[in-house]
């Protein structure tokens, strides 16, 4: 009996210490993302900015934000949900916090549930999943060229929550498809990425459609839908978004994010 507790004891130990290690590690990599990634606050949006762009593109930013608003340059969001590890998996109950750099493309996410903490990143021009089981034991290090590319398009994807990053610029061009739909196009550090934009008729992005390797040999079509837009902060954002993988025997969602907290410009973690 004696022995026994013992070994509990050890196990929990170690479990502990690789825990508080692996939560050091995550508040390090937040501090080194927000810290290499300057304040762009200074600029201002103006109305000016929207002229010669697609009309559906006017009406979204003419919606989302205000004429004079600040570009926002660092972001942080809490958000719950659900999540699947596979396409044929059953839901679990997911629950993430995130952070985001601008005038360096950045971000890192770390969502929780009872079984493993799963951590996406895109820093330093790489990007990385980890997940790690029960919160200490990483099971998944998937890191290399699809990953650095995959990485960088969900940022893109997610400045749907900070959309002063979508406005025109040296980086990122509008072109027109149709009445409701356009072609946003992000060239960066060699890679060319695009997302195929579908707006409703009150100016709402509601979904995105692109490319994205699935893993490392499997380039398949990539969607989020986003809906239920609130004002957070003096911007309208939607705060809730699903992740689709559009295969060709079907759709299958495997997120499902409902934002519970964003806030701007606070360069620190929760």
């Amino acid at each position: 009996m004696l022995i026994t507790l013992l070994l509990i004891s050890v196990l929990f130990i170690i479990w502990f210490v690789l825990k508080v290690g692996h939560l050091i590690q995550f508040r390090h990599q937040v501090n080194i993302l927000f810290k290499e990634s300057k304040k762009i606050n200074n600029q201002l949006y103006t109305k000016k900015q929207l002229d010669n762009l697609p009309e559906p593109v006017q009406l979204y930013f003419n919606n989302v934000l205000k004429d004079g608003q600040p570009y926002i340059s660092y972001i942080r969001v809490k958000h719950d949900g659900q999540f699947k590890t596979g396409l044929h998996k059953p839901w679990i109950d997911i629950v993430g916090e995130e952070y985001f750099t601008t005038q360096i493309p950045g971000f890192i996410w770390k969502g929780t549930t009872n079984i493993f903490t799963a951590r996406d990143m895109f820093m330093r021009n790489k990007g990385r999943l980890l997940v790690s089981l029960f919160s200490v034991y990483n099971i998944v290090d998937a890191q290399g060229a699809q990953y650095n590319e995959g990485e960088l398009l969900r940022w893109l994807s997610e400045s749907v929550w900070f959309p002063t990053n979508l406005l025109p610029s040296k980086l990122l061009t509008w072109e027109a498809i149709d009445a409701n739909t356009a072609k946003l196009n992000y060239n960066y550090n060699g890679w060319k990425l695009y997302f195929r934009i579908t707006f409703n008729a009150k100016g709402e992005i509601v979904q995105m459609e692109t490319k994205r390797f699935m893993d490392k040999a499997k380039l398949e079509t990539w969607v989020i839908k986003a809906s239920n837009y609130k004002e957070m902060n003096g911007v309208k954002v939607p705060t809730i978004a699903q992740a689709i993988w559009r295969l060709a025997d079907g759709d299958y969602p495997y997120a499902n994010f409902k934002v519970t907290s964003l806030e701007y410009d606070i360069p620190e973690i929760y």
